[in-house]
């Protein structure tokens, strides 16, 4: 490690110590990644090495999305060594990342943070490709065969298309549904009790029904119309109705929480780097 790593290190363990004062005094780590094989690994190494007997984990979230598998194994680490998370996105947690925001349970955001449609992403020629555009994309081709309005260039694309594949976007699909269902359930909604207009009890039933609702809404292409579409906290709080805690109303946190991602991402921009891990005892 260089000079100047050593001094960045320094920098960022200071800001992160300052940052921890504000929640609690959480097992904090920063994920700066693509979610892609690797990447639960070394989340793996880093809360090894970093945990305390703290039951509570802060994860600072920056990502373009990723491989919904991934995200199943980091949150399997994750809630391995933690009762409780909190989900931390200064800028952008999309696809995968939004499946894996939404594990926690609770999640921080601000006017300028954003999520993503939980359109999964699948390795293709090393290049990581939203599945349901080409589930979309398949199924139309599909409906104009069947009503004889298919043109010869779409009748070409339609046989490129490979089923095989075409099978793993589905797989992907339904795998990021599901575990969206089940962490909503499990986590994000434990503490739910009754329903606030009706104050009815609130029941497992009522956990999963309104999890399927929100995976129905954020795994919907034609609502979003765009995969890197990134979705607000007003939007995630009114129309899917997401329990959403804006830490720009605590200006303590908020200034924390600036003061250290912005010296982590100017860092990494002057270093060139897209895959970063770090805890105060871990630094990748």
């Amino acid at each position: 490690m260089g000079p100047l790593d050593e001094y960045i290190k320094g920098q960022l363990n200071t800001r992160m110590v300052r940052l921890r004062e504000h929640l609690d005094d959480a097992d904090t780590i920063s994920v700066v990644s693509p979610l892609m094989s690797g990447i639960d690994t070394e989340v793996r190494d880093a809360i090894e090495m970093n945990r305390n007997k703290n039951r509570k984990l802060a994860i600072i979230l920056q990502t373009p999305g990723g491989v919904v598998e991934v995200v199943e194994r980091m949150v399997d680490v994750i809630r391995n060594f933690y009762e409780e998370v909190i989900a931390i996105v200064p800028d952008q947690a999309m696809s995968a990342g939004t499946v894996l925001a939404l594990s926690a349970d609770r999640i921080m955001m601000d006017y300028f943070s954003r999520l993503g449609p939980i359109d999964p992403q699948i390795e293709k020629d090393e290049k990581l490709v939203p599945a349901l555009s080409y589930l979309k994309q398949y199924e139309k081709l599909n409906q104009k065969a069947a009503e004889g309005s298919l043109t010869t260039a779409e009748y070409a694309m339609l046989r490129q298309l490979d089923v095989g594949e075409l099978y793993q976007f589905e797989q992907a699909r339904e795998l990021s549904v599901e575990l969206l269902i089940k962490w909503l359930s499990q986590y994000k909604f434990k503490n739910w009790k009754k329903t606030e207009t009706s104050k009815k009890r609130v029941t497992e039933r009522t956990k999963q029904t309104r999890a399927k609702a929100i995976a129905h809404i954020l795994n919907d292409p034609e609502r979003w119309h765009s995969h890197g579409r990134g979705i607000g906290i007003e939007t995630l709080r009114k129309e899917l109705k997401l329990q959403i805690e804006d830490y720009s109303e605590n200006q303590p946190l908020a200034e924390a929480i600036r003061d250290y991602f912005s010296l982590l991402m100017d860092y990494l921009h002057r270093q060139n780097r897209v895959y970063f891990i770090h805890t105060e005892r871990y630094f990748s």
